[in-house]
């Protein structure tokens, strides 16, 4: 009887062990909503003559990733078609012959990878990998954030740079006017942090 006993104390602090385990293994899966409204995408682009500033509009994003592991899913949708530098003529051949908006109107970063752990109140700093996809094309990219939390809500913060020939793009430049051929991308994020209980 005292075997039977003592077994079944064994049997139930394993299973209260793996309970536990899968709630701590649940909470540490967040999601970031990202408010298209309020998130920024800037781009800038350097030439001879002079510096181009503009922006994009966001379409829709959200990051799914867990702190104990790093592993992140979900995607930021951002409208090719929106891009504006304040320059009509300079915008209609953006979208004509750079971006090719009409053919390829999204441009998607897909988040596999967090390195760092986001706090759950306060400022962190993070890189998040994942894939970069515009003009028909996917490459790898790392984008540095510095996240800051509050009461559910948040910001993101983060600068990286692509060299848009690489994702099969026509650099614009002329014989007179030369341009970089690397645009320096800021994402400014805000939105709201969840915990999927679905996992």
């Amino acid at each position: 009887m005292a075997l039977t006993v003592r077994a079944f104390r064994h049997i139930a602090l394993f299973v209260f062990a793996l309970m536990t385990a899968a709630y701590i293994a649940q909470a540490q899966q967040k999601i970031f909503t990202l408010d298209p409204a309020q998130t920024k995408v800037n781009f800038t682009v350097d030439s001879t003559l002079h510096t181009v500033h503009g922006d994009f509009r966001l379409k829709r994003g959200s990051i799914q990733f867990d702190n104990s592991t790093g592993a992140a899913t979900g995607e930021l949708v951002v409208d090719s078609a929106s891009g504006e530098s304040g320059n009509n003529g300079r915008d209609k051949k953006m979208h004509k012959e750079i971006l090719e908006s009409p053919k390829y109107s999204d441009i998607v970063f897909t988040p596999q990878h967090v390195k760092g752990t986001v706090a759950n109140e306060g400022k962190s700093t993070i890189e998040v990998e994942g894939t970069l996809t515009m003009h028909g094309k996917s490459k790898p990219v790392t984008m540095p954030l510095e996240v800051q939390l509050q009461n559910g809500t948040g910001s993101a913060d983060g600068t990286f740079s692509v060299k848009y020939q690489e994702w099969g793009m026509k650099n614009p430049s002329t014989f007179v006017l030369r341009v970089n051929d690397s645009v320096h991308i800021h994402v400014h994020a805000i939105g709201r942090i969840t915990t999927n209980a679905a996992n």
